[in-house]
């Protein structure tokens, strides 16, 4: 449909991504989990160095960071966090190990009835206070996530739609391409919601967001906006080929009816179009597309028109 296409791998992380936001409170807690596991592993340490006895076999492993409840739980979920932040995720695998051959050397200096070297608790100290860190800036990265990803039709919304206009904007500028803003609103909604109550009407707005998702290119961005509207960012070589996308879209929806008790539900919507500017701020762009919608509707619905520039 357009100049670019979204490779495998591309499309794979977005959906871990989003996958992540949609078990935010599972993650979280495994996380806190995996944290607290390891404070009560240090505990085992404070008794190895006061009373001289065995911190256990694990802790005097070479493969140490491999073996405690953290390693294991970060080794699992280490694609997640490289999604999120692959420096840092990288930092806390360095960490993790620094920490535990620090505290494989104190113990063991400890057991051969020798007093501990500073340089190694430096070293313990310094590590753990930065593994912690780090652990609670993923988590802020986690939360924050979480708010951006609408829990029914599992879109992203409306946050992060400006950063990826001017992300857009500029390829379209460099490559000589054209980005269309596009609200998509879905016909006749009240009236579904009315004739056969709002469960309903949140079944049509998913079956429509996957029916979108569906129809379009994984690297062409759609946002639940608000209500039964979402955002489309379309990316195309001419206008030629953007009526032909729009024609598309109609057509799939059109075709693609909902299931509802054995009933038969089918959708139309309408589409307002407005191709951006290359200087033009998002805002101006979505309120062209607004008229160009609310032009559509008056026109009979079931269909697309394009703001004039």
């Amino acid at each position: 449909m357009g100049a670019h296409t979204m490779t495998a791998t591309q499309q794979d992380e977005n959906q871990v991504k989003t996958d992540l936001t949609l078990n935010t409170t599972s993650f979280v807690a495994e996380l806190d989990a995996a944290v607290e596991a390891h404070l009560e592993w240090t505990r085992r340490i404070l008794r190895c160095v006061v009373l001289q006895s065995s911190p256990g076999e694990d802790v005097l492993d070479l493969k140490a960071h491999t073996l405690c409840h953290f390693g294991g739980w970060f080794r699992t979920h280490r694609e997640l966090f490289e999604l999120m932040d692959a420096p840092s995720a990288a930092r806390v695998g360095a960490v993790h190990q620094t920490m535990h051959d620090a505290i494989r050397s104190i113990c063991s200096t400890v057991l051969a009835g020798r007093k501990g070297a500073k340089a190694d608790l430096e070293v313990f100290e310094a590590s753990q206070s930065e593994l912690i860190d780090l652990l609670a800036r993923f988590k802020t990265l986690i939360l924050s996530a979480a708010h951006r990803i609408d829990p029914l039709t599992r879109l992203p919304l409306r946050y992060g739609i400006e950063n990826d206009f001017a992300l857009y904007q500029k390829e379209a500028k460099r490559n000589r391409t054209l980005l269309y803003v596009v609200i998509i609103d879905v016909d006749n909604f009240k009236p579904i919601n009315d004739t056969f109550g709002h469960p309903v009407g949140d079944q049509v707005l998913c079956h429509l967001a996957n029916t979108l998702k569906q129809s379009l290119r994984g690297d062409e961005p759609l946002y639940r906006y608000g209500g039964e509207e979402f955002l489309w960012l379309l990316k195309c070589k001419s206008a030629t080929e953007a009526r032909q996308s729009a024609r598309r879209v109609l057509a799939i929806v059109g075709t693609t009816p909902v299931p509802i008790d054995g009933e038969v539900l089918r959708l139309t919507v309408t589409m307002g179009m407005a191709l951006a500017g290359e200087q033009e701020d998002l805002a101006s762009a979505i309120k062209r597309a607004d008229l160009a919608l609310y032009e559509g509707k008056r026109e009979g619905r079931n269909r697309f028109v394009i703001a004039e520039p």
